[in-house]
């Protein structure tokens, strides 16, 4: 399974995807997360295996009574394209280590933005969140103008370029919050899963919410089934 899952990329939102680059303990060490964790618990003691009845107890045991050191035993890294408000949130989770695409260097292209699909309300009661979508035709109706709104935007910014403006001053006419970029980022798999229990949550922004679900389902899920499991009890049900 683990063999599967280096090199997968899932797509995400309209033009995004997330791609697990790389996975510690990797596959070819025959040892899988979930053992790695339970043999980490077990190095006090210098013991390792005993068996997977065991072994699972323990992991349960140790994400119930908060004992996370071992599940930093375990590694993730990714390559994520998202769109920088998806980033904007993204990173304040420090845990995570990040080198980002840089617009400098690396010219973007006519599709490189975000449309969201469908358009969300304000929330009545929640000042930083949304609730409840626009009727279809007014839905129609912003996306035609954002869309025009990227085309001159990309436009001037291809102008500029023609002109000789260097890449770190013609992307000032790029809409920013929507550009996308391309990042590979590492966590492990305790922080990753204090970065799910706050991403997953219902009023967490739709956008970072469906990067969270897709690292959750195909990745970390398929990678740590024992974990996941403990995390699934333990940690969401007890914060929901």
């Amino acid at each position: 399974m683990k063999e599967l899952l280096i090199g997968k990329r899932v797509d995400v939102l309209d033009k995004g995807w997330i791609e697990l680059v790389d996975l510690m303990p990797h596959p070819d060490s025959d040892v899988t997360g979930d053992l790695a964790i339970v043999n980490a618990a077990r190095v006090s003691f210098l013991g390792e295996s005993k068996g997977p009845e065991r072994d699972k107890k323990l992991l349960f045991y140790l994400l119930r009574h908060r004992h996370t050191s071992p599940f930093e035993m375990v590694e993730f890294k990714f390559r994520v394209r998202a769109p920088l408000v998806t980033w904007w949130q993204w990173v304040r989770h420090r845990t995570w280590n990040m080198n980002a695409q840089s617009g400098r260097y690396t010219p973007f292209q006519e599709n490189d933005f975000y449309v969201p699909d469908p358009w969300r309300k304000q929330s009545a009661d929640n000042k930083q969140a949304s609730e409840g979508t626009l009727e279809s035709a007014e839905s129609d109706e912003l996306t035609r103008k954002l869309l025009a709104h990227y085309d001159e935007g990309f436009r001037l910014y291809a102008e500029a370029l023609d002109k000789g403006v260097s890449k770190e001053m013609a992307r000032l006419f790029l809409p920013g919050f929507s550009v996308y970029y391309t990042w590979v980022t590492k966590i492990d798999a305790h922080n990753l899963m204090h970065f799910l229990r706050l991403r997953m949550a219902r009023d967490a922004q739709y956008e970072i919410r469906a990067y969270a679900a897709a690292i959750y389902e195909h990745f970390f899920k398929p990678a740590l089934p024992w974990t996941a499991e403990a995390f699934r009890k333990y940690i969401l049900q007890i914060d929901s």
